[in-house]
């Protein structure tokens, strides 16, 4: 198990909480309660929880989409995320949107044709390298959002149900890729509302009632 001389994220006592309802009948729902987590590098984690259990909203918490109501982060910039919800624009290629966050991230034009190669090779979808997006299936859209997660090489990859809508073909490829980023050196933390394969996790950690546990 990686020490915490390592470590890359560090969630501790991550509160958040929602207000529901209007006035004067509103209510504020808790839903992270002290949730504490870390990832190391060379370690592929779990975060594991029922639906509306709060994995999302930790998530956009870790990378900076939300703001905690109390609690502490601290993380490498170098991260890449996988939202859930692919952000992507109807209107642009896969092509295009490689050269945009290419470009978004200060990468040379090589270093981006080298990083689209490697997404369209390990992934398998240059033949839809001119489609916009709208055109895309789910299973297509997902694995785009996953490269683009991927394309600045980051020391931290944060992934939300990345392999949703993938065919069993791609969700193999998914975990040959994530084994190599763990073996370069990354830290990855995966989350879905269950785990199959727990052996390719190094760590898991389950989301219940508004706080973590490490199994």
């Amino acid at each position: 198990m990686s020490n915490s001389s390592t470590t890359i994220l560090e969630a501790n006592e991550i509160h958040k909480a929602y207000t529901k309802g209007v006035w004067p009948r509103q209510r504020r729902l808790g839903v992270l309660k002290g949730a504490s987590l870390r990832v190391a590098r060379g370690e592929i984690v779990g975060l594991v929880g029922e639906n509306g259990s709060g994995k999302s909203t930790l998530m956009k918490v870790l990378v900076g989409d939300l703001q905690a109501d109390d609690g502490s982060i601290k993380r490498t910039d170098r991260f890449g995320y996988c939202p859930q919800a692919p952000v992507l624009y109807e209107r642009l290629t896969c092509d295009e949107h490689i050269d945009l966050f290419g470009a978004a991230y200060g990468l040379s034009v090589e270093e981006t044709n080298q990083a689209r190669q490697v997404a369209y090779d390990s992934l398998d979808f240059a033949h839809f390298a001119d489609t916009w997006v709208q055109d895309l299936s789910g299973g297509t859209r997902s694995k785009l959002n996953l490269a683009l997660a991927m394309i600045h090489d980051p020391e931290l990859l944060l992934l939300d149900e990345p392999y949703a809508g993938f065919d069993w073909d791609t969700y193999l490829k998914f975990w040959e890729i994530t084994a190599g980023r763990r073996d370069a050196g990354s830290g990855l933390m995966i989350i879905s509302h269950f785990i199959v394969d727990e052996d390719r996790f190094d760590r898991i950690y389950d989301l219940i009632d508004g706080r973590v546990v490490e199994r």
